[in-house]
């Protein structure tokens, strides 16, 4: 639309230049061709062509001004903002803490205090690496968003890459199993895939992030957002912490706030503190409409947003040279995905297939409760390929094994809300926490993967201060389903005789479980193996029924 306008307005001067000419046109031969009368009716014809490619290029502006203001509009709907977005000035500290800045790395990946107390926005960060060396490689990153440099820039590379060593080796552990899954959702879009990156800067690749303010998941999503872009949440599910769901819905949000501003940091700036407060900023710059031009009227934390996506991107990149050693790889190489239509509980899955609870957590962590309520509609189940073959062919024995303790008690209705009467509908066990000083209920609930929400349940809180010293009660995640379940699959428990078994060419656990009608988790606890792997001519102990 731009170009058609200027456009227009390339032919209206043109015009003008053409009759301008034409007057000051010293030939004698053309002059005394026109009458005065020509001359005259010659230029009211110009100065009409004139008006109209004015009021043409007029039409084009408002037209576009138009379509901005309703972009706008729906995009601080789908937000969640109806009365306009805050200005800058107007931000809490509970509002800031919703606007997810660099210091949510810190607050996610825990294994270390790195980088907690450098604040790149306001203290000049020290390396020995010079500028140029910095500069260079940033040149050879084959980036489709223009990478600037300047002192911010500067000091959030110096971070990423330099000040949190160990915490950026466990996220280029994640990185390998969630980056993948970014890629290809940002190409789904034709979108540049250097957008992946934003999810190290919201959450350390932590997939059940949770703030302070509840925004959750990897993508950190606030609920009205999540909701008013497709992702699922109630009793039993919630979607933000789906990798695979919260990295579409991010994807789309870019892909509506860069039809907005026509430039992706502004994008990735609406991002982090909404599409009203971009535009606010850009009004006050003037109407400019790039990322440093509006940089000094941007909320303080949104200011070092793109900053620290760039100071991420360069550490990911270039992680060898600056000593970076990525963390032991724990996600699975490749992740087959099914579809779940019947009520479901992990503990199910893992006493059959014998795949642990754990591993089962960490790649479906959008269910609560360890339970799938397929009973409600079609979800999706995802497991390490080397147990879909065993999960294909039992599934029939998954779902009546044990349904009457760990799915029956539990009221899931056609809707997937959770009625079953509080946690002990859910079996559920408690352990004690005793509040500490600097601890939040987002912080206790990431270090126990937990929910805020939860917490607040199951201690009556009804808003979100604690005070040191408080006792703060949190379920067992598998509850007493897992504690009936590991007091019958001991023989010393069960009391009863066993048999001896060898394994022969093609066996498998599933499969000698599936012979004698017992669990993978029991013939693993008869005979002390820790994993999966079983040897030609092992001897095993079944106990006898």
């Amino acid at each position: 639309m731009k170009r058609i306008a200027t456009i227009l307005l390339c032919l209206a001067f043109a015009a003008f230049n053409s009759y301008a000419g034409m007057q000051a046109d010293g030939d004698g031969r053309r002059a005394s061709a026109r009458t005065k009368k020509q001359l005259v009716k010659e230029n009211e014809e110009l100065r009409r062509q004139v008006n109209d490619l004015l009021e043409e290029l007029e039409s084009f502006r408002t037209a576009e001004a138009d379509t901005t203001d309703v972009l706008l509009e729906e995009m601080e709907i789908r937000e969640g903002v109806f009365d306009g977005a805050m200005d800058p000035e107007d931000y809490s500290p509970e509002a800031t803490d919703s606007l997810l800045s660099i210091w949510y790395i810190h607050r996610q990946v825990r294994e270390s205090d790195e980088g907690e107390f450098y604040s790149p926005d306001s203290v000049k960060l020290a390396s020995n690496v010079p500028d140029s060396v910095i500069i260079g490689r940033l040149e050879k990153i084959n980036s489709f968003i223009t990478l600037p440099y300047n002192e911010t820039v500067r000091n959030n590379i110096i971070l990423y890459s330099e000040k949190m060593p160990s915490k950026m080796g466990n996220i280029m552990a994640l990185a390998t199993y969630y980056m993948p899954i970014f890629e290809e959702t940002f190409n789904k879009y034709d979108m540049p895939e250097e957008l992946k990156y934003l999810a190290i800067v919201e959450s350390a690749l932590n997939p059940t992030a949770v703030s302070r303010a509840n925004a959750k998941g990897m993508w950190q999503f606030m609920y009205s957002t999540a909701k008013n872009y497709g992702l699922k949440i109630d009793s039993y599910v919630d979607e933000r912490f789906d990798p695979f769901k919260s990295a579409d819905a991010a994807a789309r949000y870019l892909q509506d706030a860069y039809r907005i501003f026509g430039d992706w940091s502004l994008a990735i700036s609406s991002y982090n503190c909404g599409s009203g407060n971009v535009n606010k900023a850009i009004k006050r710059s003037g109407g400019k409409r790039d990322f440093w031009s509006i940089y000094q009227y941007l909320p303080r934390e949104t200011r070092g947003y793109v900053p620290a996506m760039v100071g991420a991107m360069y550490a990911m990149t270039y992680y060898k040279e600056c000593g970076i050693e990525p963390a032991p790889v724990h996600m699975p190489p490749r992740v087959d995905t099914f579809h779940v239509n019947r009520n479901v509980h992990f503990r199910q899955i893992s006493d059959v297939i014998g795949i642990p609870i754990s591993e089962l957590r960490n790649l479906n962590p959008q269910y609560f409760n360890d339970i799938i309520p397929g009973n409600s509609g079609d979800y999706i189940l995802r497991l390490p390929f080397n147990f879909s073959s065993s999960f294909t062919e039992f599934q029939d024995s998954i779902y009546r094994y044990k349904a009457e303790e760990v799915i029956s008690k539990i009221d899931v209705n056609k809707n997937g809300v959770w009625s079953g009467g509080g946690s002990s509908a859910a079996g559920g066990e408690f352990r004690i926490y005793t509040v500490k000083k600097g601890d939040s209920l987002g912080k206790i609930a990431s270090m126990y993967n937990v929910t805020v929400a939860q917490l607040k349940s199951w201690n009556n809180i009804k808003g979100t201060t604690i005070r040191i010293g408080q006792k703060l009660k949190i379920r067992i995640r598998g509850g007493s389903a897992a504690k009936v379940s590991s007091k019958s699959s001991g023989p010393s428990a069960a009391g009863g005789e066993f048999r001896t078994y060898t394994v022969k060419e093609g066996d498998s656990l599933v499969k000698i479980a599936s012979m004698y009608n017992v669990t993978v988790a029991q013939l693993k606890s008869w005979n002390s193996i820790e994993g999966t792997t079983i040897r030609v001519g092992q001897k095993l102990k079944i106990r006898k029924k």
